[in-house]
């Protein structure tokens, strides 16, 4: 497990284009999905450390606020060859197990990881509602081995501030977590 810190892609960034099959419901996923609402796209998987700290919470989270509005896809992009738990049997599980009420989506080409610039699970990018960048960082100050509750508050409060209009938080911490996992030459130039 590498720790590495996701790559602060530039505020107001237009969220990259994707089409993704969600492993739960077989169905294809698209940003056109999303169109009109504020989105979270959270790169995540089943082996990571820091994805298993947060997901309980993570989960409710997701709860909380797609009831007042937000849209939330997840994806998983590590190499499955070379972590076959992150395949779509274990996320499944894990969608599962956790009640994930957003798709699960695989990006088994890494395209779309690359696309987001994304480096590390969990990596979230918060869109709003023209599916601008509006924050990207950490869920919370939690790390595992850390006596720092997971909380959700980075997330939730801009969250919050999305759903009301007001201006983007000033302070945004890197997200913190394992590298994503590349297919041996499929490295980007931002990895590393």
């Amino acid at each position: 497990m590498a720790r590495t810190e996701s790559t602060m892609l530039e505020l107001g960034t237009a969220a990259p284009d994707f089409c993704l099959t969600d492993v739960v419901s077989g169905d294809s996923v698209s940003l056109d999905d999303f169109a009109g609402k504020p989105l979270l796209v959270a790169f995540i998987c089943v082996h990571c450390p820091y994805v298993q700290l947060i997901r309980h919470e993570f989960s409710r989270y997701a709860r909380a606020y797609m009831d007042k509005g937000l849209a939330i896809a997840a994806i998983q992009s590590n190499d499955i060859a070379s972590h076959p738990e992150d395949g779509p049997d274990g996320m499944r599980g894990d969608a599962r197990r956790f009640r994930f009420p957003f798709p699960y989506l695989l990006d088994e080409s890494q395209k779309v990881a690359k696309a987001y610039r994304a480096a590390c699970t969990p990596d979230l990018f918060l869109f709003d509602a023209d599916h601008k960048l509006y924050y990207r960082g950490q869920f919370d100050g939690s790390r595992p081995g850390s006596d720092i509750p997971v909380t959700g508050d980075s997330l939730r409060a801009a969250t919050d501030a999305v759903l009301a209009g007001r201006a983007a938080p000033a302070e945004q911490v890197p997200s913190l977590g394992c590298n994503i996992k590349w297919i041996a030459g499929n490295e980007p130039a931002y990895y590393g």
